[in-house]
């Protein structure tokens, strides 16, 4: 999300503020990039309809199922990021077409960055897959959000004193960083763009637990 200890050991050394750059994310901060537009529609098909009409991240249950068990993450938790994810169409011409107007986006299902993933790679499985694989390979991607997620969970401590559940703030740290993690963690307040990845994670749970159930 060892590869955040170097992390986890600055954040507890230096005070980290929601609207802080620089903590590693993996599918952006308050400066993400914009989605990208919508591929264009076939024959028949809407102005601005989904490349697929197959998006719908429950397809990709007995992955998240799989690699959330090795991980030791909750695989609701999972589930419901990739739904956070799906804002954006998931086709690997249109990601990579979109990544070389802008280089620092995100690829794959699950929205992540170059920097997240050569970190969390490290001393794992896929320690030999690169980041450009993920538009094309699924389970690559929820496999890598998977450990990022585990490597998260490694750096909050057991009580916080925010009101926010642990999946709710590793959910907050996948989107803004262990750093911003960690201080809502202590009860700052999130900022507008982290706010709003958490309304939306609670409004994809239900939905997620019942794809990883099926």
């Amino acid at each position: 999300m060892a590869s955040l200890r170097p992390l986890r050991r600055l954040a507890a050394t230096v005070v980290v503020t929601v609207a802080a750059a620089g903590s590693l994310t993996a599918c952006g901060g308050a400066d993400a990039p914009a989605a990208p537009p919508p591929a264009s529609a076939g024959p028949g098909v809407p102005s601005g309809s989904s490349p697929s009409a197959n998006q719908d991240p429950a397809r990709f249950a007995p992955q998240v199922v799989k690699r959330a068990g090795r991980a030791k993450v909750d695989a609701q938790l999972l589930m419901a990021i990739l739904y956070n994810e799906s804002y954006k169409p998931h086709d690997p011409a249109l990601e990579r077409a979109w990544q070389r107007m802008k280089p620092d986006s995100a690829f794959g299902i699950a929205n992540m960055h170059k920097a997240a993933f050569d970190d969390t790679k490290q001393g794992r499985d896929f320690a030999n897959r690169s980041w450009d694989e993920l538009p094309d390979d699924p389970d690559l991607a929820v496999e890598a959000a998977a450990w990022f997620l585990h490597d998260l969970a490694t750096g909050l401590p057991q009580k916080t004193s925010g009101p926010y559940t642990r999946n709710e703030l590793l959910a907050l740290g996948y989107n803004a960083g262990a750093g911003n993690m960690s201080a809502i963690a202590r009860g700052t307040k999130p900022g507008p763009q982290a706010q709003s990845y958490l309304d939306r994670l609670r409004a994809n749970w239900a939905k997620a637990g019942e794809a990883v159930k099926r």
